[in-house]
């Protein structure tokens, strides 16, 4: 993988240090160490460049955005994701920075479903409750990751194979996440997964954005739109109720461009339930292809997000559990400065027969695509 090694020396005083960092090139991206797991194997950043002088880097612990560097109004690249500098640190993460989550993206009521007949016991990992895949899901293992030609731009292929039971899933399940970037500033993510039993499948991507690209800056300046009517409400442990909320006449309407610090303190219930944003919106017209989800402008840099996806759902996070404990990229990060805009099916679907069918059968394939794009106005 790994195959050039570019040492340097430098003269001390009292002796010799030699420091050596591989490196590898090739015409679709470049990749070097990022740093060792305890059991001696081996984390690798690749960086993914297009023509617009757009930058994405990702390793492959947790197939991980670790940096997305794109242009303000005024020609100016900046980072907008959150996210650390160190393999320790990622390692150590809660948070779930810039990870693929799963098997299961957001939770399962009691980490407990019942399929073909047989109640499934998961990891629970989030009070009562199973989140993300457990503790240990995609975020905190090791994929396999090469460099792909594809029509879409510059583009790194990682694949997971998850043995059957991990986390208490049936089934072993093969996951290839395609990450692309292409000429127009899309960042591009495609998913493709098959089981040898009977499971549920439900990956995300977990990036916590901030358009600003100054990480001491918060996310309530923000303004977003969600192409969605309802919610699917929860109750206080955030595992929906199975009904849907129309969003008309509440602080969860973003139907049109709304500040997220506009209502994100009022007195209504599911508010409270999330300490501000954390919930699912029911996309409008979902049939299956991708279409527009959401959209996220940042004024002062006049970066503008556009999230289309394939999904029914898109889970809206407002960064309300950090708090100052995670410091990366040079900065603490506190309280609400990042957000979170991850494309899915509906949580605790396994246990609502109303909600989007997860399950995943041999001779089937899951597919998802969700993209990223990133303009100015």
């Amino acid at each position: 993988m790994l195959n050039r090694a570019v040492c340097f020396m430098l003269v001390l005083i009292g002796g010799i240090f030699i420091s050596c960092t591989m490196k590898e090139d090739t015409p679709m991206g470049e990749s070097s160490l990022f740093g060792k797991l305890p059991d001696g194997r081996e984390v690798v950043q690749y960086t993914l460049r297009n023509n617009s002088g757009s930058v994405v880097k990702i390793i492959n612990y947790g197939a991980v955005v670790t940096s997305l560097v794109v242009p303000d109004r005024d020609g100016k690249f900046q980072d907008v994701v959150l996210g650390y500098n160190s393999l320790r640190d990622y390692e150590n993460c809660t948070t779930y920075f810039g990870c693929i989550a799963g098997r299961y993206g957001n939770r399962i009521g009691k980490g407990k479903f019942t399929l073909d007949g047989k109640e499934v016991q998961l990891t629970i990992n989030d009070g009562e409750n199973h989140l993300h895949g457990g503790k240990v899901g995609f975020n905190k293992v090791l994929w396999d990751a090469q460099f792909v030609k594809d029509s879409a731009g510059p583009s790194l292929a990682l694949t997971y194979v998850s043995p059957d039971g991990e986390e208490g899933y049936p089934g072993k399940v093969t996951l290839v996440v395609t990450y692309s970037l292409t000429d127009k500033n899309e960042f591009r993510i495609t998913y493709k997964g098959t089981t040898d039993k009977t499971t549920i499948l439900n990956p995300t991507h977990h990036s916590y954005f901030n358009l600003s690209g100054i990480f001491t800056n918060t996310i309530l300046n923000h303004e977003l739109m969600i192409n969605a009517d309802a919610i699917t409400p929860v109750d206080r442990g955030l595992i929906p109720t199975g009904k849907m909320l129309d969003v008309s006449n509440t602080p969860m309407d973003f139907r049109s461009f709304t500040a997220v610090g506009k209502r994100i303190n009022e007195p209504f219930e599911q508010i409270r339930f999330g300490k501000g944003y954390d919930h699912n919106w029911v996309l409008n017209g979902y049939n299956g292809k991708i279409q527009k989800a959401a959209e996220l402008y940042e004024p002062q840099s006049g970066r503008l997000m556009t999230v289309y996806t394939d999904q029914p759902g898109l889970q809206f996070y407002s960064g309300n559990f950090l708090n100052g404990n995670d410091k990366g990229k040079g900065v603490a990060y506190q309280w609400r400065t990042g957000l979170c805009l991850e494309a899915q099916c509906f949580p605790d679907s396994p246990n609502k027969p109303d909600f989007p069918s997860v399950t995943l059968k041999p001779g089937e394939v899951y597919h998802q695509t969700t993209i990223y794009q990133f303009t100015i106005r």
